[in-house]
Parts: structure tokens; C-alpha cells; sequence
């Protein structure tokens, strides 16, 4: 019976996506968008020899450089025009977000609706271009400084057209992705910045998984080795589906009414308050603020002062120093996030004014400071969450040099990610469905 019942629901799915056209246009957006940007993954910047360049990443594969280019999608490891990827967006919008909490005027601009999201919105576009530019200007400073052991250059012919080339070429590709991300989001299905993150990962894990299996057939892994990851790996997707499928159930009640002869109200509800309400974002935001400082030292020690092969060497993969600054940003950017999402005071006061109460809790203020102590909790048990699973690749790779791929940020993005995108996909099917019977009952109301 259950699996009749299944099949059901799947043929009604599946009908009703083939006739939704809508849905169809903007899946078929969405793919064409992240073709046009693996596409750009491999349009390489002038001026660069891929041999050298080549050499130096498989000599920092496993650091700070290979971890990056994971979210880069391979971009930076061929150097190409999207080599900085969507990070400086996403540092320019942590720093509009900071500046809406600490700055008066930036808090009134959110306060004013759509015309004030417009504001900030070019405000990170703005910030998104100037951090373009510095880091752009940095990995130019950087390529000219890389050599082989030989002693060919990076850089076939370097000096200030290469730097100016370079800085133009990353800062324009950073902008097209920006603007690609945003037509995603508005065009297309999913969020347009995460998706353009979760392609360049899906699209490295069949290169990552015959990797890891070469370093099985070559001796460098063992066999057991090989299952225990492949078993981890399922065990963490299960795990982080179960973490973000996990919410905490207040309980609303609302008082009877009566009206005349009629009781109105009296019912039950309940406010959903997930475990962990920041999702991907911490550390998407952590990641971007750690890896564009670590990246410029690592493309400069080996030719700058001795502080920053010392910088360097702490702030490497599987140190305790990056372990722990990747977890402090982590926390901090779940409590930062979750604040920014959900208000307890604007919260309690339309519970308020709608005549809703939490149960043994007074409506006011105290029921903002009970949903901010719930909140509190919850949020401490979603970073420490988040801070294992993002955790475990740094862990993995500096044991057994396991290809970042099958650590737990990217499994984190992939699966956060895919989960969204299918939510959108089946509130974009329930609309039609309703548009659907709404437009059949109103034939039938003309018939009549």
C-alpha cells in the first residue's frame, strides 16, 4: 500500500512538473547560467605558463591554495578569469551586514524597505569591486613571484601591463559572477551565490573520487582507509540532513473571541524555530574572511620577510592556530546570522498585537526574552554542529592528505544547497497546482 501511495504521488509530481512551463524556464535558466560559468573555469588569464603554475599548486594541493580552489571550482588552480570566484561578494557582504548592527544610518537604510535594500545591495556591489581589485592586484604580485624549482617564472612577461591586465581580467569576472548570481536568484531556481559555489564542488567529486582511489591502487591509502571514508561520508550526509531538517516547536496558543453569537479563535500553533537557522552561511562567511589573507601570504613567503613564513606555517592546513580561527568564525557568524534572520522583539510583539502567547509566558517582553534564551540554546548546538562537520576535512587531510572534497564543508554546502533547491522546486509545483484549481473553479463558477 505505502509504495502504491508512493508511486502516486510521484506520477502527480511528475505530472504536474511537465506542466508547469514556469518551473521549466527557470530550471532550464539555472542550468544554462552555471554551464556559462564552467565555461569560464577554464578561459585562462593572459600571461600566465600553465606548466609553472601547474607545478606550484601540486606542490600546495593539500594547504590553504587546494581549499580554496574548491570553492573556486578549479578556477584558481588554472588561474583562469574567475580565479577569485563570488568571495569578494560575499566578504563585501559580510561587511554591509556588520555595518547594518553597528552603523545608526545603515540600520534606518534597512529599516526603509525595498528602496533601502536597493541601497546596501550597490553599496556591497561597490565594496564587492574595491576587495576584487585589492586581492586581484594581489594574486598578479603573487603570480610574478612564483617560480619552478628550474627557475622558470609564472609570469611569461611580467611588470605593471600584467598587473593592470590581471587586476581587469579577476575584477571583471568577479562582477560577472555577480551579476550571474543575482539573475539566478531572481530567474531562476535556488540561490543563485550557493549554487554557483555547489557546481564548482559537484563538478570536482568524480576527479576527487578517482584520485582517492588512485592513492588506493599506488599503496598510499589502504583499502580500509578507502571504506572508512566512503562509509563517513554517507554517515556525515545523513547526519547533516538530519541536523537541518531539526526544529524546535514553540507552542501558540490564541484566545477564544466571541462575536455575537459566534466564538472565534481558540486555536493551537507553532513557530518553527530551526537548530540551526544560519545554514550554510557561516562557513561559506568564515572560509571567504580566512582563505583571500591566508592565499596572498601563501603566493608571497617564499620570496617576503620571515614573519610571513612564520604566518604561513601557522596558519596551515591541520594547525591548531587555522583549526581554531576557522571555529571562532564559524560561531561567530551562526549567533551574527541568526540575529540578523530572526528578531525575538519583532517576533513577540506580532504575537502580541495578534493576540498569540507562548503558554505559562507573559506576551511582551517576556516572551522576547524567552524566544531569545530558546534561540540562544539552539544556536549554540548548531555551531558546535557546523564546527565538527567543517572540522573533519582539516583532520582528514593533514592524517591521511584525503582530497578536501570529501570533508565535511563541502558535503555541508552540497547537501544544504541541494536540499533548498528542491524545496523551491516543490513551493514552485504547490503554486501552480493551486493556480491550477483556482482557475478550474473559476471556469466552473462561468459555467454555472
Amino acid at each position: 500500500m505505502a509504495s502504491a501511495a508512493e508511486q502516486m504521488a510521484s506520477s502527480m509530481s511528475f505530472g504536474a512538473f511537465s506542466k508547469a512551463t514556469e518551473l521549466k524556464k527557470r530550471l532550464w535558466f539555472t542550468l544554462f547560467a552555471l554551464i556559462i560559468y564552467r565555461i569560464g573555469t577554464y578561459i585562462p588569464i593572459p600571461g600566465v605558463d600553465p606548466t609553472v603554475l601547474a607545478d606550484v599548486f601540486a606542490q600546495n594541493s593539500g594547504g590553504v591554495l587546494g581549499m580554496f580552489d574548491v570553492f573556486a571550482g578549479g578556477a584558481l588552480g588554472r588561474m583562469t578569469i574567475f580565479a577569485l570566484n563570488i568571495m569578494p561578494y560575499i566578504s563585501a557582504s559580510i561587511i554591509m551586514q556588520l555595518m547594518t548592527s553597528i552603523s545608526p544610518q545603515m540600520a534606518q537604510l534597512k529599516k526603509e524597505g525595498e528602496q533601502g535594500r536597493k541601497k546596501i545591495n550597490q553599496y556591497t556591489r561597490y565594496g564587492t569591486v574595491l576587495l576584487a581589485t585589492l586581492q586581484g592586484y594581489g594574486i598578479a604580485v603573487g603570480l610574478e613571484g612564483m617560480s619552478m624549482s628550474s627557475g622558470q617564472n609564472a609570469v611569461i612577461d611580467p611588470g605593471l601591463f600584467f598587473r593592470i591586465t590581471t587586476v581587469i581580467t579577476l575584477v571583471g569576472g568577479t562582477v560577472f559572477l555577480m551579476w550571474l548570481g543575482e539573475q539566478i536568484t531572481a530567474r531562476g531556481i535556488g540561490n543563485g551565490i550557493s549554487l554557483i559555489i555547489f557546481s564548482g564542488i559537484v563538478a570536482a567529486l568524480p576527479s576527487a573520487l578517482v584520485g582517492t582511489l588512485e592513492l588506493g591502487r599506488t599503496g598510499a591509502l589502504s583499502t580500509f582507509v578507502i571504506l572508512f571514508l566512503l562509509i563517513m561520508s554517507i554517515a556525515v550526509i545523513a547526519f547533516i540532513v538530519f541536523m537541518e531538517r531539526a526544529q524546535r516547536r514553540v507552542l501558540i496558543q490564541y484566545p477564544k473571541r466571541q462575536r455575537g453569537n459566534k466564538t472565534y479563535g481558540g486555536q493551537n500553533s507553532h513557530l518553527p524555530l530551526k537548530l540551526n537557522t544560519a545554514g550554510v552561511i557561516p562557513p561559506i562567511f568564515a572560509s571567504s574572511l580566512l582563505l583571500m589573507p591566508i592565499t596572498v601570504v601563501g603566493f608571497s613567503a617564499g620570496s617576503g620577510p620571515e614573519w610571513l613564513t612564520t604566518v604561513t606555517t601557522l596558519l596551515g592546513r591541520g594547525q591548531p592556530l587555522y583549526m581554531l580561527l576557522y571555529i571562532t568564525g564559524i560561531v561567530f557568524f551562526c549567533f551574527f546570522y541568526t540575529a540578523v534572520v530572526f528578531n525575538p522583539d519583532d517576533t513577540a510583539d506580532n504575537l502580541k498585537k495578534h493576540g498569540g502567547f507562548v503558554p505559562g509566558i507573559r506576551p511582551g517582553k517576556r516572551t522576547s526574552e524567552y524566544l531569545d534564551y530558546v534561540l540562544t540554546r539552539l544556536t549554540v548546538t548548531g555551531a558546535a554542529y557546523l564546527s565538527i562537520v567543517c572540522i573533519l576535512p582539516e583532520i582528514l587531510v593533514s592524517q591521511w592528505a584525503v582530497p578536501f572534497y570529501f570533508g565535511g564543508t563541502s558535503l555541508l554546502i552540497v547537501v544544504s544547497v541541494t536540499m533548498d533547491t528542491v524545496a523551491q522546486i516543490q513551493s514552485h509545483l504547490l503554486s501552480h497546482q493551486y493556480d491550477g484549481l483556482i482557475k478550474k473553479s473559476k471556469l466552473g463558477g462561468r459555467r454555472k
